[in-house]
């Protein structure tokens, strides 16, 4: 499905949101900034899509090494387009299942997403692994979907979301998959739940930041630490 929509996925973002997705990402670099003001000199961008996250971060993290996964092959073959390899700072892109990633425990101080998460069939079995990738008190960040907590912006959002996107959708010729995007969000938990399954998963602090009157959250969640893990 993801594979069908990536030579427009940008685009239709870009529509859709009325030019938001271009500011949620870097506000949410933002608030990991903030969460964690230790250098960073690995990041693991999963689900990277056409690689909008991992760009940026390679440019706010100019010092870091930032390696992109997608399952979708095209979708990663359109994030290389974007970055042409012999580019010295580009990341590094790759295929792979991010609930089994091909990389050794401890590999990353920092791991993100972006919209990604209510796309996962088995959200805690993904936050494990991504625990196991990250070095102790190392970073996640989920930017994602929310349900707003306002019911007047919710009727307005819901409104958008689930009537208006499928229906962009069609004048993009993709009216299927982007009928998903507001299913998908239905079986998706709150905040408050979100946070509750980044501690179940054996994170430590965690932080929610909800953006445009909460129509989108930024998740912020640090990894055990050795001695966390051995209590």
């Amino acid at each position: 499905m993801f594979g069908s929509i990536a030579d427009r996925y940008d685009a239709f973002n870009h529509v859709a949101t009325f030019g938001q997705d271009l500011l949620w990402r870097p506000r949410a670099l933002w608030a990991l900034a903030r969460f964690r003001p230790a250098p960073v000199r690995d990041v693991l961008d999963f689900g990277c899509g056409t690689g909008a996250l991992a760009r940026l971060l390679t440019v706010r993290l100019p010092n870091a090494r930032v390696v992109a996964v997608d399952f979708s092959g095209a979708m990663v073959r359109r994030a290389r387009a974007w970055d042409p390899r012999s580019e010295r700072r580009a990341p590094r892109y790759a295929v792979a299942n991010v609930r089994r990633l091909p990389f050794p425990p401890a590999s990353f101080d920092v791991a993100t997403s972006a919209f990604v998460a209510r796309n996962l069939t088995d959200l805690g079995e993904v936050l494990r692994e991504l625990g196991r990738v990250l070095r102790p008190g190392g970073t996640l960040l989920t930017l994602e979907v929310s349900e707003p907590a306002s019911a007047p912006v919710g009727r307005i959002f819901h409104a958008h979301f689930d009537r208006f996107v499928p229906l962009l959708g069609r004048a993009f010729d993709r009216e299927g998959p982007y009928r998903y995007l507001p299913e998908s969000l239905r079986s998706f938990p709150g905040p408050a739940q979100f946070v509750d399954a980044l501690r179940a998963a054996g994170f430590g602090r965690t932080q929610a930041c909800p953006m445009s009157l909460g129509v989108v959250t930024a998740y912020l969640a640090e990894a055990s630490s050795a001695r966390d893990a051995r209590s």
